[in-house]
Order: C-alpha cells, then sequence, then structure tokens
C-alpha cells in the first residue's frame, strides 16, 4: 500500500495522545501512526490480547505507547483510560465502537439499544468530558470522532447504530461551539467501508436486505491507514483552523 503520511516526522513529539479501539482496524492504524510521529500513545480497548499485539507493534518500531484494558461504556473504564494518560492528553482519538445486527426499530430490543449507545455514544462522552477537565488548562487539545456513513444517512446500518454515530455528529459539533475558543477543536470523520473486524452480521433479514438496496452506490472498502492519516491530521497543528468539521471519507458514497 502507497505510504500516505504527510506530517512532519516529530508530529507529535512530547505529546500524549489517547486512541479507543486500539486493538484492531482503525484504531491499531492510529496508535501505530501517531506512535511513528513521535507520539506516546495511550492505546485503549477491552480486548487485552489484541491490545498487547498492538502495543509490541509500536515498541517493535521503536515508538512509546502504554496499555489501558477498559470498557468505556462503563463509567469505571472510561476514568481508568484517562488515568493512564499521567496527567496530560494532548489528543483524544474516540474510535471504538459496535454495530447492531442491522434491526430496524420495530424489531429493536431494548439490551441491543442501550449497549450500542453506550458503546458509541456514552464512552466517547465521557471520555470527552474526563480529557477537557486536561485540556482547558493547558488551552489547547484535538478531539477526533469516528462517526460514520451512518451519521449521514438512514440507509447503512440499523436503528440503533444509525442513532449512535448521528448523535456523535451532534456531540461533536457541541464541543467544538462551547471550547473552541479554549483553544480545543473537536472534529469528527465519517468512515463508509472499512476493512476492520467490526461485528457487521445480520440479525434481522428485512433490516439487511433494506440496507444492502443501498450498498452498490458504496465504491470500495478503505484500508484502515486511509483513515488514521486523516485522524493524525485533523489531530495536528496542521489542522489548527479545522473545528466542528464532519468530513467523509467514505469515497464518495454519501455524495450518490
Amino acid at each position: 500500500m502507497t505510504d500516505i503520511r504527510f506530517l512532519r516526522p516529530d508530529a507529535f513529539s512530547g505529546q500524549t495522545i489517547i486512541v479507543t479501539g486500539a486493538g484492531s482496524g482503525i484504531g491499531r492504524a492510529a496508535a501505530l501512526e501517531f506512535a511513528s510521529y513521535g507520539g506516546h500513545v495511550v492505546c485503549a480497548d477491552i480486548n487485552a490480547d489484541t491490545l498487547e499485539e498492538t502495543l509490541g507493534l509500536i515498541k517493535n518500531a521503536d515508538g512509546h505507547g502504554v496499555a489501558a484494558v477498559g470498557d468505556i461504556s462503563t463509567d469505571e473504564g472510561a476514568t481508568s483510560i484517562v488515568q493512564a494518560a499521567k496527567g496530560r492528553v494532548d489528543a483524544l482519538a474516540n474510535i471504538a465502537g459496535i454495530m447492531d445486527g442491522f434491526l430496524p426499530v420495530a424489531e429493536l430490543d431494548d439490551a441491543t439499544w442501550q449497549r450500542v449507545l453506550a458503546v458509541n455514544l456514552t464512552g466517547p462522552m465521557r471520555l470527552t468530558r474526563s480529557v477537557l477537565q486536561l485540556m482547558l488548562p493547558a488551552k489547547k487539545g484535538s478531539i477526533i470522532n469516528i462517526a460514520s456513513e451512518a451519521s449521514l444517512r438512514g440507509s447503512s446500518a440499523g436503528t440503533a447504530y444509525t442513532s449512535s454515530k448521528h448523535a456523535v455528529i451532534g456531540l461533536t459539533k457541541s464541543t467544538a461551539f462551547f471550547y473552541g475558543g479554549s483553544g480545543i477543536r473537536a472534529n469528527a470523520i465519517c468512515p463508509g467501508g472499512v476493512k476492520t473486524s467490526i461485528d457487521a452480521t445480520p440479525k434481522s433479514e428485512f433490516g439487511y436486505e433494506q440496507c444492502a438496496k443501498t450498498f452498490g452506490l458504496a465504491t470500495r472498502f478503505a484500508e484502515p491507514e486511509e483513515l488514521s492519516s486523516l485522524i493524525c491530521w485533523l489531530a495536528s497543528d496542521a489542522a489548527i483552523n479545522v473545528n466542528g468539521a464532519v468530513i467523509a471519507s467514505d469515497g464518495g458514497w454519501s455524495v450518490a
């Protein structure tokens, strides 16, 4: 794959970055890329085994990072992740997320609704709330939220996932509005299809068939590194004037 990194080699030297979902997919790619630019990466994930693999890859490349095993959907998990940063957070990349089996609202059970919103929305809110306590005194910081193609339309996933990702846009814009004047930026990325291990097993035949009608509009599945490059750029000073943006990285799917 072509190397698409474009920041200076020391872009994150001396900085601490929290990356959730760092055990695989976009999260792992982002953690590796932040470390390659000199950042100290707090690699967070619920899966200890895959997290250790990511940390091993970082250290094998002479990078710096620590593992923070925790469930972002719980207050205890989110708190432990921020505590692993040891009092400094320059950037937060909220990447961890789960899908909902393409369940439409008439078939949606409370457990799925609550779990999807807890992971995709409440977790990023709690982490954002915590890191702001460190960013505000520093008068500087960047928060990147991974939204989704499902943030832009109603036909990409089930009701819980679509609702959670629409709300991530609201969280992003609200954060940008309230804290932009304090030197803190918040932006969202809306990926289309990406080659990750997220569980997209259909739980509703009707829901999947309806969504599948639009899948032909997607041009391709992206590599995780194609998203991590954008994440790192948004976290860097190169994007200092970008705040409250919602950026589609979907190969043009959203224009169809």
